[in-house]
């Protein structure tokens, strides 16, 4: 599986004519220190200005920096709306310049709370509109009134999404003397690995930002890719963007449908608040190899997630089928053995049995091992395995015989299997029946599994039940593809207590949640869940329910 990565707001894929670019560049680009004039003229140019007034920078936080550095310090403030991109608090950090926070929680730009807190002291106001990572934006006249209300501050406006907002900025900002606006070519434009940003301001601020850094900021290849890119034109551009932002209404509708707060977004991204959900939802999309960008430890932000649109069709696909898996499957399908039936007495307990029959000692932690390990979805098989392991030499027919006996019974006398009890009550399963389809997928032969459910009282509560008999055993996806097909669904949650349930859901493109079955090693076997790919483990079946509301 592929990972698609929408965690770094990263644009478009290069085209190959760049790559082919790229190959024919002159090797004296390589020798010779870089001159960044003829895309700081190109730039100029399209966005209205004289050359002096833009200076081309190693990424738009280059120019942040120095930004910071020229004009921030221990005695001259930054006032920051907040939340906001994480390093520009980064920057006053560096440049040892205290930071005035004004919240920016709702979709409004906070305008009358930030002119209330201007003072001599502010030396750098700072908006990024969009806001990353909110997506919310500025208006032409609130950057007009803060510009004209502190007219000894430098007004810095970050507008590295800018391509994707439904309007610019009026360029007559830009004569504004005390603004300075902040652009990269590392989103729409497609070129994050080439480190290209730029500052556009009046020449006395771009002189200052000149002197502020290295001379030579960007490599000589990377000034050339930018370069070709700007003379392709803005059809590419323009497709691009229109995708995004039709991608854009469609995920926000799509969550707001499903109860997540989305936020309205001008960026590349979405930015929804999933509540308590918000690391399952990360996790299950993980899960499907889908990145999304979370925000541990930032205040306000710990139950939000931000989505970057992909920009291809196929991608956005893949990404609204994973989503609207993790929100609302159509179905849970469950492992029957140490998920819905405890068999320490019976199934475990007649391997041990087994191996001792034929001289070889075998204990609980051999076979949780066993299973930890994978490919062990075949009682019989793994006990061969270990019998194998402990220096025994014994064919697999004559081992399933003796855990046959032992398990099912034999010449009248009970077998282990009466041993066996429900770890998830009735009462739980019927109501997660009565929400959505359930099934159970296990490697018992249908007998033995049709026995422990009708015992129990719960083969009604499944619509489908898939068995040794039906298809290859997991950690094939087989089986689980099988479930799905007899529910009449596509997407579905799989509860699964070993490694090997984890990967067949996951190969059947069904979210993977861990278990662990009772008596295991709760560390060791959750540990090994999550590295199989299980996007949570439960620590109870009743777990889901609340993960369903």
């Amino acid at each position: 599986m592929s990972v698609l990565r929408l965690n770094s707001n990263e644009g478009p894929r290069a085209p190959q004519a760049l790559l082919a670019e790229l190959a024919a560049l002159d090797p004296e680009l390589l020798r010779c220190y870089p001159d960044a004039t003829a895309v700081e003229t190109a730039l100029a140019d399209r966005v209205g200005v004289s050359p002096d007034r833009v200076l081309v920078t190693a990424g738009a936080d280059e120019a942040l920096d120095r930004i910071y550095r020229a004009y921030a310090g221990p005695d001259r403030p930054v006032l920051l709306p907040e939340p906001t991109f994480d390093m520009l608090e980064r920057f006053a950090d560096l440049a040892g310049a205290p930071l005035v926070r004004v919240p920016w929680i709702a979709d409004a730009f906070p305008l009358e709370e930030i002119l209330a807190e201007l003072d001599n002291r502010i030396a750098i106001v700072v908006i990024v509109s969009p806001n990353n990572p909110t997506g919310g934006v500025a208006s032409r006249d609130d950057v007009r009134r803060i510009a004209a209300a502190a007219p000894r501050a430098l007004l810095l406006l970050d507008q590295a999404y800018v391509e994707y907002a439904d309007a610019d900025i009026d360029p007559g900002v830009l004569e504004l003397p005390n603004v300075v606006v902040v652009r990269t070519m590392s989103k729409a434009w497609g070129l994050a690995g080439c480190r290209v940003g730029y500052a556009v301001g009046t020449s006395e601020v771009i002189a200052v930002l000149r002197a502020a850094g290295a001379p030579y900021p960007v490599a000589g290849p990377s000034l050339a890719l930018a370069l070709f890119q700007l003379r392709r034109g803005d059809a590419a551009l323009r497709a691009h963007v229109a995708q995004v932002r039709m991608e854009r209404a469609n995920l926000r509708q799509l969550l707001c449908a499903r109860g997540v707060d989305a936020r309205a977004s001008q960026a590349n991204f979405v930015f929804a608040d999933f509540g308590p959900r918000a690391a399952f939802v990360r996790d299950g999309l993980g899960a499907r190899g889908i990145l999304v960008r979370d925000f541990p430890g930032r205040a306000r932000l710990e139950t939000s997630l931000r989505i970057t649109l992909p920009g291809e069709p196929a991608d956005f696909e893949r990404l609204t089928r994973a989503l609207e898996t993790v929100l609302t499957p159509e179905a849970i399908v469950f492992d029957l053995d140490g998920v819905l039936a405890d068999v320490r007495e019976s199934q475990r307990a007649a391997m041990i049995a087994t191996a001792a029959s034929f001289g070889v000692t075998v204990t609980m932690d051999d076979i949780e091992a066993a299973l930890r390990a994978g490919d062990a979805s075949n009682d019989w098989i793994v006990t061969q395995r270990l019998i194998a392991a402990g220096g025994g030499a014994v064919d697999l027919p004559s081992v399933t015989t003796r855990y046959q006996a032992l398990y099912l019974g034999a010449n009248g006398s009970p077998g282990l299997r009466e041993r066996e009890r429900s770890i998830v009550s009735r009462d739980v399963l019927a109501r997660l029946s009565n929400r959505l389809p359930l099934a159970v997928v296990t490697g018992r032969p249908r007998d033995e599994a049709r026995w422990f459910l009708e015992r129990e009282g719960i083969a009604g509560l499944f619509r489908a039940t898939v068995c040794m008999e039906d298809a290859a055993r997991k950690p094939d996806p087989a089986p689980v593809r099988l479930a799905l097909a007899r529910l009449g669904v596509r997407s579905a949650w799989m509860v699964g207590n070993t490694p090997d349930d984890v990967r067949a859901a996951a190969g059947a493109d069904v979210i993977p949640l861990g278990i662990v079955a009772p008596g295991d090693d709760l560390v060791a076997t959750a540990t090994a869940l999550t590295e199989a790919g299980a996007a949570h483990v439960l620590s109870d079946v009743t777990d889901l329910e609340e993960l369903l509301s």
